[in-house]
């Protein structure tokens, strides 16, 4: 089997749980994401006691699902001379995921994810050393034995590096993914995306319901049918709604899992897992959804995107059944 090679920003998650006050309080809007620099962070963090802190990071997630469902993945990113960075690497070697960890003297990029009672994330994001990657460090090695490229949407505000990475995968005919990532990425980096479809750069489309409605101003199916036309492979993900696929005009609906979730950070990631390791192992949609189903099925059980190895034991026997 040919690997994944993830590109996204390397960023720490500090979890922590709060009520709905606390969000009103530090003036955070529920359910979004800002962006703020490191200062904005800090004064944020203050006011949380103990926050679990877990190596992450959109496609970091998901190179490591990939690992761990017994696929080939590697990952590219920058992190800075820190514990959090030290961190970081230890955490890829941990999982399985082959290193291609650049350094800076910044701060690495850090998420606090605050979690309320109804399962929902707020996040407050510093990008940090993550935002530093440049074209020249993309090297033409770095694509060997890969079958597939994934996109953490979130990159794209750096387009020259994200061009880039479109540009060595078509030389070596290697598939695109590309994970839409937030509606807010969507608006923002719109014009390259529209740059990259024209261009037939971008093989697979990833995109929850809220990002794909971003795009095409539709909602499920006509969302969906919308962005087939663009790519090879489109998903609509409908949370606890399951997910829709479409490749050579056939819709499959994917059901989703039948867990109660407390926490769903890294429950698009975990899915994209599944599905991106069935893709490459030659498993139809059908069955590559379900796989994706299954493995973020676990993740929203557990606080954070790590899923612990008893829920890896269970996926991998669930996995001979689909």
């Amino acid at each position: 089997m040919k690997k994944v090679l993830g590109f996204g920003a390397a960023l720490v998650d500090m979890i922590a749980q709060v009520d709905d006050a606390w969000i009103q309080k530090v003036k955070l809007q529920k359910g979004g994401q800002c962006s703020v620099d490191y200062p904005a962070l800090k004064k944020v963090l203050d006011q949380i006691q103990n926050p679990q802190r877990v190596p992450g990071g959109a496609a970091c997630n998901t190179m490591v699902g990939v690992a761990k469902l017994g696929g080939k993945a590697s990952f590219i990113a920058k992190v800075g001379r820190d514990e959090l960075g030290g961190l970081y690497a230890k955490h890829l070697a941990y999982s399985g995921v082959e290193n291609f960890l650049l350094q800076s003297s910044t701060a690495t990029g850090t998420v606090l994810s605050a979690v309320t009672p109804d399962a929902e994330r707020t996040m407050v994001t510093f990008l940090g050393a993550s935002n530093e990657v440049t074209t020249s460090e993309i090297r033409s090695e770095l694509f060997d034995n890969v079958g597939i490229v994934y996109l953490e949407g979130y990159r794209a505000y750096s387009e020259d590096c994200f061009v880039k990475m479109t540009s060595e995968a078509r030389k070596r005919d290697v598939m695109t993914a590309l994970d839409f990532g937030a509606f807010g990425v969507v608006n923002d980096c719109r014009p390259l995306f529209n740059k990259l479809f024209a261009g037939r750069e971008i093989d697979i489309v990833i995109a929850n319901e809220d990002e794909a409605k971003a795009y095409t101003g539709e909602s499920e199916e006509a969302a969906l049918e919308k962005i087939a036309k663009l790519c090879k492979i489109a998903v609509v993900k409908l949370g606890k709604r399951g997910a829709l696929i479409s490749k050579d005009g056939v819709i499959s609906r994917i059901p989703c899992g039948p867990a109660k979730a407390i926490d769903t950070t890294g429950a698009g990631d975990l899915w994209a897992s599944g599905f991106l390791y069935g893709i490459l192992s030659g498993w139809d949609m059908e069955r590559s959804g379900k796989l994706g189903s299954i493995v973020s099925n676990e993740v929203v059980q557990v606080i954070g995107a790590q899923i612990p190895e008893e829920g890896w034991a269970r996926i991998h026997e669930e996995m001979k059944h689909v």
